[in-house]
C-alpha cells in the first residue's frame, strides 16, 4: 500500500475541520460529525509516524485528537475522566493499566520453527500501549461528558440516520459500478477487491476498509430511522417510514447477511414493542458477549448447528463460519497458556507453524485479538466498558417519562449491544462505537443523579418517599443547561 499525497492532506487537515465545527457548532454536534465524519471520510491504513513508541496518527487517533483539542482550545470544556462509580473506575483501571501488567509477564523472547523470533514486551512497550490505549478510548469520555442529556441523545439518532442518507450516495455509487472510490481518491485498494465481490454484484467499501464495516453502519443507521419513525421525527422532506424504506433497501443491496439480520431485528424491535422489552433484549445480547470466551472454552457454543444453519443458506457462507471457529479454537487454545493477562503484542499471542515458523492463523473477532494480547481481564475491561452502560440503562428506564427519551435511550442501547455481538465474528470496533457507548453511559448516569436528587428533596420538603422508586416521582432530567450546571473540577476530575 502506499498512500498519495491527498490520503497525506486529508490526516492532516481533519484537525482543522474538528477545530471548526467546534467554533461554529455546539460542543455536542462538533463531537459528532468530528469522530462520524473520520470514520466516514478519511483514508484506511495511511498514517504519519512521528517517532517509535508514539502511536501512529491515523483514522483513529486524528478525530479523536481533534475533538479533544476542539473541547479544550475551542469550546473551553475541561475534560473530566476519572469520574463515575467504583465498578466504571475499575474497568477504566484495568484498561489503561492492564498492559503494564501484560509487559512485566512477558519479558521472554519466543523462538518458532524457521527463524521467526517473536521479541519480548518492555515498560516501553507498555507505556505506548497505554498511552495507544488511552486516545482510542477518547471518544467515550467525550460522549460521556458531552452527550449525557435528553436532547443530545436525540441529536445522535438524528446524526446517524442523516450521514446513512448521505453516505449513501458513494455507497450506490460502487454498488453499480465496483469499489473505486478509495483508489480514485486515495491512489490504492483499502483491502482485497476480491472481498468485495459478492452474489455477482459488488459490496460497497468507500472509505471505512470493508464491505463489512460500510453494511454495519448503514445498519446502524436504519435503526436510528426507525426511533425517528417511531417518534415522528423527520429529518428530510420524506415522511419518516420512507426513510426507513430507503436505508433498507440500501442495507439489503450491501449483501452482507449478519447486518442484513442485525437490521430486521432490531427494526422490528424499535418499531413494534416496548422500551422495557428493547431494553431487555439488548442485556441479553450484551450479557451473551460477555459470556462468549468463557462458553467458547466450555464447548457451550453450538458451533456445528450454526454452519448448518449457514450452509441452508449459502455454502460460501458456512465455509467461511466454519474457518472463523476453526481459527478461534487455535488461538484460543494459544490463550489458554497465558489466559489471564495475555501474551502482549508484537504478534506474540496469534499461531505460528511449527516447521516453517509462518502465522498459520487469522484473526477476525475484536474478542479472541483482545483475549490473545491482554488476556480475560483485558478483555473483560473492554468488553465491560462497552457492556456497563447497557446494564445501566435497565435500571434508569424507570426514570424516564418522556415517550421519546425513552425510545431514543433503547434505541441507543440496542446499538451498542448488537456492536458487542458483532465483535465475536468481525473486528469492527471504531471511535464512534466508543462514542455511543460513552453517550449511553452518560445518559444513564444522568438520569441516575436525577433520580437521587429528586428523592433527597423529596425528603427535604416532607413529601412521601415510599414509592420513589417510580417513574411518577422521577421526571426525566431534560435538557443541557441544568444537566450539565455546577463548576468543573479539573481535567483529570
Amino acid at each position: 500500500m502506499t498512500q498519495n499525497w491527498l490520503a497525506t492532506i486529508a490526516l492532516i487537515t481533519w484537525p482543522l475541520v474538528g477545530l471548526w465545527l467546534y467554533s461554529t457548532r455546539p460542543v455536542s454536534q462538533a463531537t459528532l460529525w468530528t469522530i462520524l465524519g473520520g470514520l466516514l471520510l478519511l483514508p484506511v491504513g495511511a498514517a504519519i509516524k512521528i517517532a517509535p513508541g508514539i502511536p501512529q496518527l491515523d483514522k483513529v487517533s486524528i478525530p479523536n485528537l481533534a475533538a479533544m483539542f476542539g473541547c479544550l482550545l475551542v469550546a473551553h470544556k475541561p475534560l473530566r475522566f476519572w469520574e463515575g462509580a467504583r465498578v466504571t473506575k475499575l474497568l477504566l483501571a484495568m484498561f489503561l493499566i492492564g498492559p503494564f501488567v501484560t509487559s512485566q509477564l512477558n519479558g521472554d523472547v519466543i523462538f518458532v520453527g524457521g527463524g521467526t523470533v517473536l521479541p519480548s514486551v518492555g515498560n516501553y512497550d507498555a507505556l505506548s500501549a497505554v498511552v495507544g490505549q488511552f486516545i482510542y478510548l477518547l471518544p467515550f469520555f467525550l460522549g460521556r461528558q458531552f452527550l449525557h442529556g435528553s436532547a443530545d441523545t436525540a441529536e445522535l439518532m438524528r446524526t446517524l440516520a442523516v450521514a446513512g442518507i448521505l453516505y449513501s450516495v458513494p455507497m450506490l455509487v460502487e454498488i453499480r459500478l465496483s469499489p473505486q472510490l478509495h483508489y480514485w481518491l486515495y491512489g490504492y485498494y483499502p483491502s482485497q477487491f476480491a472481498q468485495a465481490v459478492r452474489d455477482n454484484g459488488f459490496r460497497p467499501i468507500v472509505f471505512m476498509g470493508h464491505g463489512l464495516m460500510v453494511a454495519f453502519f448503514i445498519m446502524t443507521a436504519t435503526v436510528a430511522s426507525a426511533a425517528l419513525w417511531q417518534t415522528r421525527t423527520r429529518i428530510s422532506p420524506v415522511a419518516p417510514a420512507g426513510v426507513v424504506a430507503y436505508l433498507s433497501a440500501i442495507l439489503l443491496m450491501c449483501k452482507t447477511l449478519g447486518a442484513l439480520v442485525y437490521g430486521i431485528l432490531l427494526v422490528l424491535l424499535v418499531r413494534f414493542t416496548q422500551p422495557r422489552f428493547q431494553v431487555r433484549i439488548a442485556l441479553a445480547l450484551a450479557a451473551i458477549s460477555l459470556a462468549y470466551p468463557i462458553l467458547r472454552i466450555g464447548g457451550l457454543v453450538p458451533t456445528t448447528s450454526m454452519v448448518e444453519l449457514a450452509s441452508s443458506i449459502s455454502e460460501e457462507r458456512a465455509a467461511s463460519l466454519q474457518f472463523r471457529f476453526d481459527n478461534e479454537r487455535k488461538l484460543l487454545e494459544h490463550a489458554s497458556e497465558r489466559m489471564l493477562f495475555g501474551w502482549g503484542r508484537f504478534g506474540r499471542g496469534r499461531v505460528y507453524d511449527a516447521t516453517s515458523g509462518k502465522d498459520a492463523s487469522v484473526t477476525d473477532g475484536r474478542w479472541i485479538i483482545t483475549l490473545g494480547q491482554f488476556g480475560l481481564l483485558g478483555f473483560l475491561a473492554e468488553f465491560g466498558l462497552l457492556a456497563l452502560p447497557i446494564f445501566r440503562a435497565v435500571y434508569t428506564l424507570r426514570f424516564i417519562e418522556s415517550r421519546e427519551d425513552r425510545v431514543y435511550l433503547t434505541a441507543l442501547a440496542l446499538i451498542v449491544a448488537i456492536s458487542m455481538i458483532d465483535l465475536l465474528p468481525n473486528s469492527t470496533i471504531s471511535p464512534w462505537t466508543w462514542l455511543l457507548a460513552g453517550a449511553l453511559m452518560g445518559r444513564t448516569e444522568t438520569l441516575r443523579a436525577g433520580s437521587r436528587r429528586r428523592i433527597s428533596t423529596s425528603y427535604l420538603i416532607g413529601a412521601p418517599v415510599l414509592n420513589a422508586g417510580r417513574s411518577d416521582l422521577s421526571a426525566p432530567h431534560d435538557g443541557n443547561a441544568d444537566e450539565q450546571s455546577g463548576n468543573p473540577r479539573g481535567i483529570f476530575r
